[in-house]
């Protein structure tokens, strides 16, 4: 015991990864005194600032990568200087992560709405992905809820869980803190409102950028298993049809994993924008967001597992 104790010491990261996920299931942040929620308030105000609509498109794209520079290499900085002061490294790679991660939130996400579409409840639908979407949800039918909560259990999950823990393995609490603020830039810049059309195009670029190996990842191991060959010639068919790589791999192997009809057209403020239809042919109900949510649980602690295991080699290998 004393050897296996003393082992696990020389993996401090690793044992740092354990505790944010057990702090983030045990005590989760409230999402109303959440840092990234202040972080969010404070890209708002500087986009409301700097991106003029009298500017012509190349000088608000210009304006878009300056200010998310500023809001990125700020905390960067802030970090190393934080860091510098912290007497336990492992402390600190510990409650980055479990600021960055938003699993906890995805889950109870998940299981709300899927409570609420199985009543066919409409109004507490479009409630609910009102948060979480850019989109309309206003004009949206019961089959057009379905299908926008499937892509947001896929994106939350693989995004706020997947990719968290896949940065964090490669730069520790900084890889994770720092993509979550990304995620964040991202979607309160998101092209898809009109006023930030051409000032939030860096954002989703990088953002996109960040998200192909995680995502992409993510999508595998999702098609592994029962229907792999299904999903699998989905991703070599489909895979690049969506405007972004990663996420496009994920809704893509979904769909053909478990025969669902996602992607479609989608309105964007009133703007009804066309985008591919991925998958296969089953509208998404209650039983199918139900399956979607276990299958990312089981794919996301064996993803867990697995990163443990290769950081562990890894340490003992450096």
């Amino acid at each position: 015991m004393h050897d296996l104790l003393v082992l696990l010491s020389q993996h401090p990261t690793l044992l740092a990864m354990w505790g944010a996920l057990a702090l983030h299931w045990l005590l989760p942040i409230p999402a109303s005194i959440h840092p990234l929620l202040i972080w969010q308030q404070i890209a708002i105000e500087l986009a409301a600032r700097v991106n003029k609509a009298t500017d012509t498109p190349r000088q608000r794209m210009l304006s878009g990568a300056l200010a998310w520079s500023l809001m990125w290499m700020t905390i960067l900085i802030l970090l190393i200087a934080f860091y510098q002061l912290v007497w336990i490294d492992s402390l600190f790679h510990l409650v980055s992560l479990w600021i960055a991660l938003g699993w906890r939130d995805s889950r109870r996400f998940s299981q709300h709405f899927i409570q609420a579409y199985s009543r066919e409840d409409k109004a507490s639908c479009k409630a609910q992905l009102s948060v979480a979407l850019n989109r309309n949800t206003d004009t949206l039918s019961l089959l057009g809820l379905g299908k926008a909560c499937a892509e947001t259990q896929l994106l939350s999950y693989g995004r706020q869980v997947a990719a968290v823990l896949f940065w964090y393995a490669v730069a520790g609490g900084f890889g994770a803190i720092l993509y979550r603020l990304a995620v964040s830039l991202a979607r309160c810049w998101s092209p898809s409102r009109k006023q930030y059309q051409y000032f939030g195009l860096p954002a989703i670029r990088i953002l996109a950028a960040l998200d192909i190996v995680p995502l992409r990842l993510l999508a595998v191991a999702i098609s592994v298993g029962k229907n792999s060959r299904d999903a699998f010639r989905g991703l070599r068919e489909q895979g690049e049809n969506w405007q972004l790589p990663g996420p496009g791999w994920l809704l893509t192997a979904t769909g053909h994993k478990l025969q669902l009809a996602l992607g479609g057209p989608a309105i964007y403020d009133t703007t009804k924008l066309e985008r591919p239809r991925l998958g296969g042919r089953i509208a998404p109900a209650a039983l199918h967001l139900s399956q979607i949510d276990r299958l990312l649980q089981q794919r996301l602690w064996a993803w867990v597992a697995l990163q443990s295991v290769c950081m562990f080699l890894m340490g003992s290998l450096l």
